[in-house]
């Protein structure tokens, strides 16, 4: 009967036994990209070395150079598993070896405690056929399950949640998907980024394709509105994890959210059309979702008139893609407040007060209080146009 100290004794060395003794599971950094040629690969090579020279155990798992001259170097030094082969008719494919990998770090983590880290190329690759899992992330779930922390590479577009927009906006489906939960749960995921004009370059200079591939490339995938469209999906990506991870760990109040949203805050009053209007703009320059909200009193009834005008804001703020909310609270001010809190907004839209001064002086105005209980919220406060009389 073998023990629970890392002994091998009789048991076999390969990922089913490895998975008994697990340390602690492995940490997950993904480096992600707009595009093939952001340098994912090259950073994640760059980072494994500056690792090793501190004393950590880095192997690469797999390594897929794609030609690339400046990545085939930066994986010298390093020492690489080699792929298990997969004879199939005439033909022997190749693939990552797992089993290998953990026999390797099992072997290795019995004469050292230092991290050991093995770098994983292309996480949403479609494993050969005969393999032991269809998907490259699952040989990474298992290593990770084995207590060994795992650097891999992807791009945005192999994203499942994105994969429909991501055919709408290049008119390609991608068929090699990793699922959200892969990014959600990684320990840390970094945008390898460049603009699209140095993307388009290397190209150009044969840094990601074949000759032979260059044209049609900059004719379809990697055309300029592409490579933007897709740029803004990583960043957006990364910084929605971000915005995430830092709520859950930051005590109430004291996070500033990355993301702008926008609320527009409507009443009975006419000029609410008006307000609707400016916090769309507003959030269409920011390229931010935008909220209406209409705080109802609970203490008075709307005429017919009234609940036409905020059946129509509703309308409109639909149509301007926003979401509306409608509370019901005799305290406007902490209504908004509370509902600012709630969806994480970063910019509120009023009006100005259609109170008189003696009113202001006596009870106050809603923009007094806002400015009271609001932290880290803009407050936009939009005047009233006059209508001008015929002469």
């Amino acid at each position: 009967m073998s023990d629970n100290t890392g002994s091998a004794g009789n048991v076999p060395l390969n990922s089913a036994s490895y998975s008994l003794y697990p340390p602690r599971r492995g940490k997950h950094k993904i480096f992600i990209g707009m595009a093939p040629g952001v340098g994912k690969t090259y950073r994640m090579l760059e980072e494994g070395h500056a690792l090793k020279q501190q004393g950590i155990d880095v192997v690469v798992g797999l390594l897929e150079t794609h030609g690339r001259k400046e990545t085939a170097e930066k994986a010298q030094g390093l020492e690489i598993i080699p792929r298990k082969q997969y004879p199939r008719g005439g033909l022997m494919l190749t693939d990552m070896d797992t089993d290998a990998i953990l026999k390797r770090c099992l072997a290795t983590s019995r004469f050292a405690s230092t991290p050991q880290l093995v770098l994983i190329d292309e996480l949403a690759h479609t494993n050969v056929p005969g393999s032991p899992r269809e998907k490259r992330y699952e040989d990474v779930e298992v290593v990770l399950a084995a207590g060994i922390d795992v650097y891999s590479t992807m791009n945005v577009q192999h994203l499942e949640s994105l994969n429909d927009l991501v055919a709408r906006i290049t008119g390609v489906v991608v068929r090699e998907r990793v699922p959200d939960r892969i990014l959600d749960e990684a320990d840390e995921v970094v945008v390898v980024d460049v603009t699209p004009e140095t993307l388009q370059e290397r190209l150009l200079e044969g840094k990601i394709y074949a000759p032979q591939k260059i044209q049609q490339s900059l004719d379809n995938f990697f055309q300029r509105r592409n490579l933007i469209a897709l740029r803004e999906l990583a960043l957006r990506e990364v910084a929605d994890n971000v915005e995430e991870d830092a709520i859950a760990i930051t005590p109430n109040g004291q996070f500033c959210n990355i993301h702008e949203r926008v609320l527009v805050c409507i009443s009975t009053y006419p000029n609410s059309v008006q307000l609707l209007r400016r916090g769309a703009r507003i959030a269409n320059y920011m390229n931010a979702p935008l909220y209406t909200l209409f705080v109802a009193d609970p203490e008075r009834f709307l005429t017919k008139e009234e609940s036409l005008h905020i059946h129509n804001c509703e309308k409109l703020c639909k149509e301007f893609e926003g979401t509306f909310i409608r509370v019901t609270s005799n305290n406007v001010a902490n209504a908004i407040a509370e509902t600012a809190e709630k969806y994480r907004i970063t910019q509120i839209v009023i009006g100005e007060s259609q109170r008189s001064r003696w009113q202001i002086l006596l009870k106050g105005s809603l923009t007094q209080k806002l400015v009271r209980l609001l932290k880290n919220i803009d407050l936009h406060i939009i005047a009233s146009e006059k209508m001008v009389s015929p002469k």
